[in-house]
């Protein structure tokens, strides 16, 4: 089975790229290699922990382009340049228009810090936390033309416990998305995702 290349997009520390491109390098994402990250903050850590693993990196400046288009426009020009298979966006914090959506379309995972379609959008965990759920947790999903709102991947619970902070539930869901999103990667990677409407079959 041909290696696919995954390349990612990120705004912020990159602590899910980061455990994603671990397990890629060290083979333990065995039909996959690194492609290339892009994200849309120039002092993202990301970029430095891409560098770290050898990987090519870009600021791609929303700010630099007329309009949303034309900057995904960029971003869809750099990932096609190294023949990107598969896009994670891993704490990427722009909504994708329909036009990088159809680029990739089912091509692209989402990791999302709760329980779809409970709490879409920013601050998931708190948004969590403050409506008193007992149980919340991650979510990775295809991206489609909406927020939140593509077909899910995989999920992981995690409970809400009476001394929690917003922090220590965010904590441990981090946890938790670390362990689905390389997991989703690899399914992807053995051609063992299969999207038919709403639902994605994870093939045996």
């Amino acid at each position: 089975m041909k290696r696919k290349v995954v390349s990612f997009l990120a705004s912020g520390r990159g602590t899910n790229f980061q455990a994603v491109a671990r397990k890629i390098q060290s083979g333990n994402i065995a039909n996959a290699k690194l492609g290339i990250l892009i994200s849309d903050v120039e002092n993202a850590k990301a970029l430095e922990i891409a560098r770290e693993f050898g990987m090519k990196s870009f600021f791609v400046n929303p700010k630099a382009y007329p309009n949303r288009m034309e900057h995904e426009k960029e971003m869809v020009r750099l990932l096609k340049e190294v023949n990107t298979d598969l896009v994670v966006a891993a704490g990427y914090m722009r909504i994708l228009t329909p036009y990088f959506v159809n680029a990739f379309r089912n091509r692209i995972i989402n990791i999302h810090p709760a329980l779809l379609p409970a709490f879409p959008g920013v601050h998931a965990q708190k948004q969590a936390f403050d409506y008193g759920v007992k149980i919340t947790g991650c979510t990775t999903h295809f991206i489609d033309e909406g927020v939140d709102s593509g077909p899910i991947i995989l999920q992981r619970a995690v409970p809400v416990e009476p001394d929690d902070t917003v922090e220590t539930l965010a904590e441990r869901i981090l946890k938790e998305e670390h362990v689905i999103l390389p997991l989703s990667v690899e399914l992807f990677c053995n051609d063992k995702l299969e999207v038919v409407g709403r639902k994605v079959i994870i093939k045996k």
